[in-house]
């Protein structure tokens, strides 16, 4: 019979031989009464329920090995909760935060006097509380995560120091059997060959050539004599290495392994029981959180709890607009002033310069003739009959001075049969400044304001026409009374701001004398054929026009 066959049979009936500690978790398995009440009241994956095929591999030399793969896949799952945990209370932490500072800077906001105050800034701060609050659950939430993230991780770290201890001691102990056996199988090799080489020399089976020693050749009995000697030699020695090996596997199978076993396996229970447990409590937390958060948005009010808290929507829906703003009208009540008991039209004497000045009644056939309207005045110094319809026209009720501030709500004063009491258009710029006391006329002011107002953005300003009636019922508002006109209203000039560009225009056409002037007409030609003149000399013959005409040009 051979021996490796012996030994692994002498290995086998040792095992089953084995004493069972109290502390046994499912490695071995007994038939006494106590290890079956054991069992039958340990829950399904407790120790001590393992299936035949389980025991099978954790008795072998595999089961070692395998049992730290599944202890470092433990100690993974471990370490990615706990990475996982670490991220969402960061996440909700940075949330909070954030949450914090907004229903602060909302808080503080909502009290500045810009914003609505009364019954709707009560409410809106109530709705930033409850935010608030919000924000505190979220805050607790982040810190419970941090301390449960920072459990795990010790866990994991013990865990993964108690794998290497024991993969270290476990393994150890297997190397060291395989190493004996592997020692065994050297002695065996050469104590089988030796006897191969005795039996063919006691038999007579010779080999070829001679066999040679250290003092010359050797007989047959001699090579005999000495090959039994290390036929001997090596079985002594084959012998005491299965005695060795057979004590290093006992000692594996009864000692080592099973300890190694139960070691490796509480560190597996325990980090996935250890694991287990901070899952529940991610459970609970997040379930807390959202019945906190629930509770806050919408309490559950009980019948004896005198102080309620109002719900979100409750607080929301009881915001009163009609009545905060009444409420703030009349907190002003106070600053109304008493209003005058009839509004009057009192022109201002500069109006009129003389008694007997006539305005011009139509502005193109003063363009047509090329020179200013002259005004006449009779001889006794007493009003025309134009000038006596012109004060009756004025002082009558139709056209109130705040009229020509918003033409666009009275279309009875727009109409371009206004009559021209201070005509602009049609008047030369000298007679204008003599007249309004302005180097540059009210009409170009008041178009330029416009157009640096509300034309800027718009395309082809000056190269696009604007509406014919508003320019007609513009220029009548202008010869009516320039004064009272005020372009930056955009109602004034219909909100047509290419009308005004177009009025601007007008005025530039309509002028007796260009802005450029007749009498330096012929000079410009001449300046702007001489290619060599400097623009300086330009500007020395704009400079011979009047100062209307210059401040005008600029």
């Amino acid at each position: 019979m051979d021996d490796r066959e012996s030994l692994d049979r002498s290995s086998a009936e040792v095992a089953p031989s084995m004493p069972v500690p109290d502390s046994n978790v499912g490695y071995h398995t007994t038939e006494g009464a106590l290890e079956s009440e054991r069992v039958q009241h340990a829950p399904p994956n407790a120790p001590g329920n393992e299936s035949p095929e389980v025991v099978a591999v954790l008795r072998s030399d595999i089961g070692i090995n395998t049992l730290l793969t599944r202890l470092k896949q433990s100690v993974a799952s471990a370490r990615e909760f706990a990475a996982f945990l670490k991220k969402r209370s960061s996440l909700e932490e940075e949330h909070a935060q954030g949450m914090k500072k907004l229903c602060k800077g909302s808080h503080e906001s909502s009290r500045r006097p810009d914003n609505r105050q009364g019954g709707y800034a009560q409410h809106y701060n109530e709705v930033i509380g409850i935010h608030d609050r919000l924000t505190d659950n979220g805050i607790q939430f982040a810190l419970s995560l941090h301390q449960m993230q920072e459990d795990l991780h010790d866990l994991a770290l013990n865990i993964e120091r108690g794998r290497k201890q024991w993969k270290q001691t476990g393994l150890s102990a297997e190397k060291r059997v395989q190493d004996s056996e592997s020692l065994m199988e050297k002695a065996k090799a050469k104590y089988d060959s030796l006897a191969e080489d005795y039996d063919r020399a006691r038999t007579g089976d010779k080999q070829s050539g001679r066999v040679f020693g250290l003092k010359g050749p050797k007989s047959a009995a001699q090579h005999e004599e000495d090959l039994n000697r290390k036929m001997q030699a090596a079985d002594s020695d084959y012998a005491s290495k299965v005695q060795i090996a057979q004590t290093q596997r006992q000692e594996l199978v009864v000692t080592q392994r099973p300890q190694a076993v139960r070691a490796i396996l509480d560190l597996i229970h325990e980090c996935d029981s250890g694991l287990t447990l901070q899952l529940q409590k991610f459970a609970n937390l997040n379930e807390k959180l959202f019945l906190s958060n629930g509770l806050c948005v919408s309490p559950l009010n009980g019948h004896n709890n005198e102080q309620t808290q109002r719900s979100l929507r409750d607080v929301v829906y009881q915001i009163d607009n009609a009545q905060d703003l009444n409420h703030y009208i009349a907190s002003f009540a106070t600053r109304v002033a008493q209003q005058p008991t009839e509004i009057k039209y009192h022109p201002h004497p500069e109006q009129y310069p003389s008694p007997g000045y006539v305005p011009p009644q139509n502005a193109s056939e003063q363009h047509s003739q090329g020179s200013p309207r002259q005004h006449t005045f009779p001889a006794n110094g007493e009003p025309t009959p134009t000038q006596q319809s012109s004060h009756t026209q004025l002082s009558s009720p139709l056209y109130p001075q705040s009229s020509m501030l918003a033409p666009s709500q009275n279309s009875d004063l727009t109409h371009p049969e206004l009559p021209p009491l201070r005509p602009v258009f049609g008047v030369s710029l000298d007679d204008l400044l003599k007249r309004d006391g302005s180097a540059i006329p009210l009409v170009v002011y008041q178009c330029l304001q416009a157009v640096d107002l509300f034309g800027l953005d718009v395309e082809g300003i000056y190269r696009l026409s604007g509406s014919a009636m508003h320019v007609s019922k513009l220029q009548a508002i202008f010869d009516n009374d320039s004064s009272q006109v005020d372009f930056r209203n955009p109602e004034t000039f219909y909100h047509d701001v290419n009308s005004v560009a177009g009025l601007l225009k007008q005025f530039f056409r309509d002028l007796p004398d260009p802005l450029l002037t007749h009498e330096h007409f012929q000079s410009f030609i001449e300046a702007a054929r001489e290619s060599k003149l400097c623009s300086s000399a330009v500007l020395v013959v704009i400079g011979l026009a009047y100062d209307s005409y210059w401040a005008t040009r600029h």
